[in-house]
């Protein structure tokens, strides 16, 4: 490892080893991983830096793990114990915000909050919002990031048109551009979205923009029961309203985040008692006349649809009850939540999958309790079971459940190797056959990210990861760590 050492440091002038190691370089925000400090960092400033050092890495066969702020809550950033992190943060430049094709070219290190910055003094939007804009564009793409405004605007492979990325090789290959339709050969773009650093290291996006819209409202709408809320969703959606937001977050979600943002919604008592979930319905209109007007048919639809009473939100109100939701997976490790998980189904099937989740939580005595992006079907749940098999069947059945119903594992964190193993199981053979045939043909010597989302060695078994998987033996948390938020590695 002395001989990678001075190797590494031959071809990038930032290389960290040892104790100067920080802590933080050794995991996500996963609730169920340990912290595992690898044996180097390298914070590359070029491509050309970081093809070098995957050459390195290539032949030294020493694995590797691309860190943007290390947000995720899958733990895609957790290293290799004897492996080498390829962190971004000082590739952190937008390089170009073009007007006239709506695009913006970024380094891997660009935050949410620093593009929406640079876009919002061109009248431009880049509209993909997971939620926590500390959150890196290079994790964005690594996990094919979504967040709330999904419903209207997708999620960020509809916003990405081209990349540049590294395979372990070192070859840089760039892939798409500034246009918005090809059928030009295999879109190696989309491939390499969602791939969460196991194909290629991305050291540029293309990101297509959006113009921003000035006006918006909230509406608040208590149900009596989560089935309530469920059946409604179809309906908001297929009204033509198109919200910016459709969430859902049940009774006790509600009560803690409010409680914990000391936020006040004007909800009498009366309501808040009977209340079991909530509907929150944002629109956006260029007109304030318009969105008036859809504000009040939006009331009256959720009033025909079985809600207690609806309430429109002021804007500082709604803004915070945002916020709130963006932080309901801290409010839930707040609590003691012993996982998190982000399931999708066809929004149409979201009752049939609620129902299963509260079979699945009684007969395994475990509590569950959620939120989520309705619009999609993008399910939040946080669990609370301290007995890591017993927690481990749970997990099961209720991926298992999305998967019977058309759904998928995850919607928007994306695997890492929290939820590894169940992906495995659960996932036909076939389509994991191929999954791995395009990991070799990517990355022949199994170098990049090994032990999440696939196997975590080549064929030849000539790498060996030495990292945990998924939980700590006695499946607690093993560190704290800090800001958070989906999709992000």
């Amino acid at each position: 490892m002395a001989d990678v050492g001075a190797r590494l440091a031959g071809v990038v002038e930032d290389v960290r080893s040892g104790a100067d190691v920080a802590e933080e370089y050794g995991h996500d925000e996963a609730l169920s991983t340990a912290l595992v400090r690898p044996a180097y960092v390298v914070r590359p400033r070029t491509a050309e830096e970081v093809a070098a050092v995957l050459r390195v890495a290539t032949e030294e066969r020493v694995p590797v793990t691309a860190r943007g702020c290390g947000t995720g809550l899958s733990g895609g950033a957790i290293p290799s114990a004897n492996g080498i992190v390829v962190s971004f943060e000082r590739m952190n430049a937008v390089l170009e915000i073009d007007t006239d094709n709506h695009v913006a070219v970024v380094q891997p290190g660009v935050t949410l909050r620093e593009l929406d910055e640079r876009t919002a003094a061109a009248g431009l939007v880049y509209p993909v919002y997971p939620g926590e804009l500390s959150a890196s564009l290079g994790g964005n793409v690594a996990t094919n990031a979504g967040g709330m405004r999904a419903v209207k605007y997708g999620v960020t492979r509809h916003h990405v048109l081209g990349l540049e990325a590294v395979l372990p090789t070192g070859e840089v290959l760039r892939t798409g551009g500034k246009f918005v339709k090809s059928s030009t050969g295999y879109d190696l773009t989309q491939l390499i979205v969602g791939s969460e650093g196991t194909l290629a290291l991305v050291t540029e996006a293309t990101l297509k923009l959006r113009p921003r819209i000035r006006h918006n409202a909230t509406v608040l709408a208590p149900f009596r029961d989560l089935a309530g809320v469920t059946a409604a969703v179809p309906e908001v959606v297929a009204s033509g309203l198109a919200p910016l937001i459709l969430e859902y977050i049940d009774g006790l979600t509600m009560g803690a985040i409010t409680y914990t943002a000391d936020l006040q919604l004007g909800v009498p008592d009366e309501v808040r008692d009977t209340a079991q979930a909530y509907l929150v319905v944002m629109l956006e209109n260029r007109e304030q006349d318009r969105l008036d007007a859809d504000v009040e048919a939006a009331g009256q639809l959720l009033s025909d649809l079985g809600a207690i009473d609806v309430y429109v939100l002021p804007g500082g109100a709604a803004r915070k009850l945002v916020e709130a939701r963006e932080r309901a997976f801290h409010t839930a490790k707040a609590a003691g939540a012993d996982d998190v998980i982000d399931t999708v189904v066809p929004r149409a099937a979201l009752p049939a999958f609620m129902a299963e989740v509260t079979t699945i939580a009684q007969a395994n005595e475990t509590f569950i309790v959620g939120c989520g992006h309705a619009g999609d079907g993008n399910v939040h749940l946080a669990l609370f079971q301290k007995d890591p098999d017993k927690r481990a069947t749970v997990l099961k059945a209720l991926f298992a459940a999305a998967m019977t119903l058309g759904g998928a594992i995850s919607g928007e964190h994306g695997l890492g190797r929290t939820k590894r193993r169940y992906f495995l199981d659960l996932e036909d053979p076939a389509k994991l056959a191929l999954l791995h045939r395009i990991k070799h043909a990517f990355d022949p010597a199994g170098i990049l990210n090994p032990g999440v989302l696939l196997d975590s060695t080549p064929d030849d078994g000539t790498l060996e990861d030495g990292t945990p998987d998924g939980s700590t033996p006695d499946g607690s948390t093993a560190r704290d760590g800090g800001d958070h938020h989906e999709g992000q590695v």
